[in-house]
């Protein structure tokens, strides 16, 4: 058993005053007395049972706070404990931050959709372990493996473009992220890739981080985001930002190949609905089924000292108005 609130136990020192003031009252005598002319009836040398009675009142309702302060405290039980079936998978997204994905044919921008879709993926999966690496002219990781989701979400939203040397080094993202998951023991790793562009740099070729993937048994999901065509892009100008459309180019061959020989697949977002529901699919085709010891399962300990509490205030009135009534 444990408190949820042990200091409140302290509480329980405040009945060490109250006990001491009514001993020094029972030792001065201060209880009420009946005058009488004669106590020879008294005089067996016999102490009546009430004069021991007396005390029951005091002690239920001293009994009576020490269990309130206890229930007050909340006490729990963890020593039970159930298996349950669980999901689990380490994943890494790996997500492009070029300054490419500012264009506009997502809202608000691309690498902003992407943000806040994944932070969906995330919270959607809190029995995986998941990373998250981050490249553009070179990859780093954001964030290790680990199954604390608010840690995970507060260091995507501080994903953004501008911070690394600006290029498409896929290759490099995909080797970042293949090595975060080598020395896993999962039986199922995946590395979901997003980029809107096409590799132009990075000392890490795509197909040998394939290679490398493919190694080490990590499936890989590729996403192309952009629009058909043209995309509005925000551009600097003397006279402010100005949004001009751009082409849209996407190695989706390449994407295609790295998917099929790691056994995932590529898909093509084209908006925020289409990268949501891709999302989707991949969190319903990702499940592996594994048989883990949950959480302990806490017992509310506080209701049966509560219930302690009531009856001893309930015996406390039963004994001072009843058992031993006094003469008005």
């Amino acid at each position: 058993m444990f408190f949820e609130y042990p200091n409140l136990l302290w509480l329980e020192l405040l009945l060490i005053p109250l006990l001491a003031i009514y001993l020094w009252r029972q030792l001065r005598g201060q209880d009420p007395g009946l005058t009488v002319s004669n106590t020879a009836q008294w005089d067996d040398g016999k102490t009546h049972p009430a004069t021991w009675l007396r005390h029951i009142p005091f002690i239920l309702r001293m009994l009576a706070m020490a269990a309130l302060i206890v229930a007050i405290a909340r006490p729990r039980s963890s020593e039970n404990f159930e298996k349950v079936d669980t999901e689990g998978i380490d994943i890494v997204l790996t997500m492009d931050v070029s300054t490419s994905m500012l264009a506009r044919d997502f809202k608000p921008d691309r690498i902003g959709a992407a943000k806040d879709i994944a932070m969906e993926f995330i919270a959607s999966r809190p029995a995986d372990r998941m990373g998250i690496v981050v490249f553009a002219g070179e990859s780093y990781t954001q964030a290790p493996l680990t199954t604390d989701r608010a840690t995970l979400i507060n260091l995507m939203k501080e994903v953004e473009t501008g911070l690394i040397d600006d290029g498409t080094a896929i290759g490099n993202g995909l080797a970042t992220a293949v090595a975060r998951l080598k020395d896993s023991e999962a039986k199922s790793k995946v590395v979901i890739l997003l980029t809107d562009g096409m590799n132009n740099c990075g000392e890490v070729s795509p197909l040998m981080a394939t290679e490398i993937a493919k190694t080490y048994g990590v499936r890989v999901y590729t996403i192309g985001v952009g629009a058909m065509g043209e995309a509005p892009y925000p551009f600097m100008t003397p006279w402010g930002v100005q949004i001009q459309n751009v082409k849209v180019e996407i190695d989706e061959d390449l994407l295609r190949q790295i998917a099929s020989e790691t056994g995932g697949k590529y898909f093509r977002a084209t908006n925020n609905t289409k990268l949501m529901e891709i999302y989707n699919e991949i969190n319903q085709m990702e499940k592996t089924r594994t048989t883990v010891d949950s959480f302990p399962v806490y017992s509310e300990l506080f209701m049966r000292f509560a219930l302690i509490a009531l009856f001893c205030l309930l015996g406390e009135l039963f004994f001072r108005f009843i058992v031993l009534r006094r003469i008005p």
